[in-house]
């Protein structure tokens, strides 16, 4: 999960395209070292470029993965970290912070009050917030393994209107075979009559 436990980089929220592109920078810094694009460079070349990419891993290291905008911003320490809060309250993204008794809650959406400045307190809180997203996680892939369920059972199954066409071609079938019958059983009173009628002339 994204995190920052440096300083709070201006406008990585209010300017994310900016971050991103500084994110951007850094990967493609680590496809050169790969490729071997990077062994070409001089020794100024590379003595730049790796300060420049080890200046980027301290400040957005922890922020590669983020590819969009947070749903949510946890804060440990509100008042140290009033840039962020105000750039979340701009952009409507909901706070959790822990809001010791210096600090001011009113741009806090969600207060955890507690003191902030002990590492015990904060450590029994993040293990409460930690335990929660990852239970919250694991119902995520049980409900979207429930919906994908039904959508394979609906998918297996055989559609309706084949069978009743095939039924329907059935009983299309099943009069043409008795028609040869009833022909038979109709044409027989007729040369029984004739019969009947040619007896008396043959006396």
């Amino acid at each position: 999960m994204p995190f920052v436990n440096e300083r709070w980089p201006g406008g990585m929220l209010t300017n994310f395209p900016t971050i991103r592109k500084a994110v951007k920078k850094m990967t493609t810094i680590d496809k050169m070292s790969k490729d071997g694009t990077f062994d070409n460079l001089s020794k100024r070349e590379k003595l730049q470029i790796t300060r420049q990419r080890a200046k980027l891993e301290k400040n957005l290291g922890s922020i590669a993965d983020l590819s969009r905008l947070p749903s949510a911003l946890f804060v440990v320490d509100v008042m140290k970290e009033h840039i962020a809060v105000a750039e979340a309250n701009r952009l409507g993204i909901p706070v959790f912070g822990i809001v010791d008794t210096n600090s001011n809650p009113e741009n806090i959406d969600f207060v955890i009050p507690a003191n902030d400045d002990a590492s015990k307190s904060i450590e029994i809180i993040l293990d409460t917030v930690v335990a929660a997203i990852a239970e919250g996680l694991q119902e995520r892939k049980i409900e979207k393994l429930d919906n994908d369920e039904p959508e394979e059972e609906e998918a297996a199954a055989p559609a309706p209107g084949k069978r009743r066409r095939v039924r329907r071609n059935e009983n299309a079938e099943a009069p043409k075979a008795e028609a040869p019958a009833e022909e038979a059983k109709a044409e027989a009173p007729v040369e029984a009559a004739q019969q009947t009628e040619e007896a008396p002339k043959a006396e």
